[in-house]
């Protein structure tokens, strides 16, 4: 059986996905690409790659002749290594969120219409945490009725990412805005919502006060608001600084019938649901990011079982020659939202339209 060529590009969130595609009956990790050396030589014997299948420059790695390539790198290199994977003529999983600016945005969208015959697929793990699996299930059932508000608060201390605590250097996160950093919000949330869509926005937060540096990285907080097509409400709190242990990564969805909220601590908590008709009052959910039925081989991704269902809905996309359910469209919807809302705070609170290009 003829396997499909694996290529990955960024030690660490690459390499992780990697290992799932080396367990997967259809595929085998054939290349590895990144900037370190040491890492690369490290990995390659991981997968057992010889020294020629090992690319520290992203341009000759894409000679490497990859049917799919696997984009683990930083926001601000996926519009180039996506359009770059593509015109080579690679089916692409890139992780979030799509791109760091509108132009990258449009420059993948343009890719996607041009290369019909491959995939690409943003790899949002929060849409297949176990919990968001469930709830997906529950909203589609027609069991939470319309759904009319939602939120995300996602509060991420990662000081460290944005400058080096110690030599005072500057990392890539230090122009990423909070809100930019949407997609693990907004996707799950997207996701009970598969007929709806986000147009307008506003949001609140520009100072840096916690860390007092300049660049939209150390913003202290930033709270986005969020209208969709059909009317609902979605509120997303997003930080990268706040003094916060644990972290917190919370969500709530009302509809029609019912809500469904998590804990407030990170992914794995006790929650509580309440549905008309089922309940007769809030009751305590299990909230995990692990499938208790999933093989053990599951976790080896990450984040519980989530990108273990990521991948194989991925290829199985590409087998059956189906629609990616984190398509480039979907994938902008988590996306240019964030975008446009810090936009939206900088100019003091206004409300902005979401420039829907790729829906036109």
């Amino acid at each position: 059986m003829k396997k499909y060529k694996v290529g990955l590009v960024g030690i660490g969130r690459g390499t992780a996905y990697g290992k799932l595609f080396a367990r997967h009956p259809l595929t085998e990790v054939t290349a590895l690409c990144d900037i370190s050396e040491s890492a690369l030589e490290r990995h390659g014997r991981d997968f057992g790659l010889a020294d020629s299948s090992l690319y520290s420059k992203y341009e000759d790695f894409l000679g490497a002749g990859c049917d799919i390539i696997v984009l683990g790198t930083p926001m601000p290199y996926h519009a180039e290594q996506v359009v770059g994977a593509m015109d080579a003529g690679a089916h692409v999983l890139s992780e979030v969120t799509a791109a760091s600016d509108l132009d990258g945005c449009v420059a993948i969208w343009r890719a996607v219409k041009r290369h019909p015959e491959l995939k690409y697929m943003m790899a949002e793990n929060c849409c297949y945490m176990a919990f968001a699996r469930d709830w997906r299930e529950i909203a589609l059932s027609g069991r939470l009725g319309n759904i009319y508000y939602a939120e995300a608060d996602y509060v991420h201390e990662i000081r460290n990412l944005i400058i080096d605590a110690v030599t005072g250097e500057e990392k890539w996160r230090v122009n990423r805005a909070p809100l930019h950093y949407c997609s693990h919000s907004l996707g799950p949330l997207l996701g009970m919502m598969p007929d709806d869509y986000i147009v307008r926005c506003t949001a609140s937060g520009n100072r840096a006060t916690v860390l007092n540096h300049e660049g939209d990285g150390f913003i202290d907080m930033q709270v986005g608001l969020f209208q969709t097509k059909k009317g609902a409400t979605i509120k997303v709190l997003r930080s990268s600084v706040a003094a916060r242990k644990t972290s917190l990564c919370a969500y709530s969805v009302y509809g029609t019938k019912g809500v469904l909220e998590t804990g407030r601590t990170e992914y794995n908590n006790t929650g509580l649901r309440y549905i008309e008709g089922e309940d007769d009052a809030c009751v305590p959910v299990t909230i995990s990011t692990t499938d208790p039925n999933a093989p053990e081989e599951a976790k080896l991704g990450g984040h519980g079982t989530s990108e273990y269902f990521l991948v194989r809905d991925f290829l199985d996309s590409i087998e059956n020659d189906t629609t990616p359910p984190v398509d480039i469209v979907r994938a902008l919807d988590m996306s240019v939202p964030g975008l446009i809302a810090h936009e939206a705070a900088k100019k003091g609170g206004v409300w902005m339209d979401i420039p829907l290009f790729w829906r036109e």
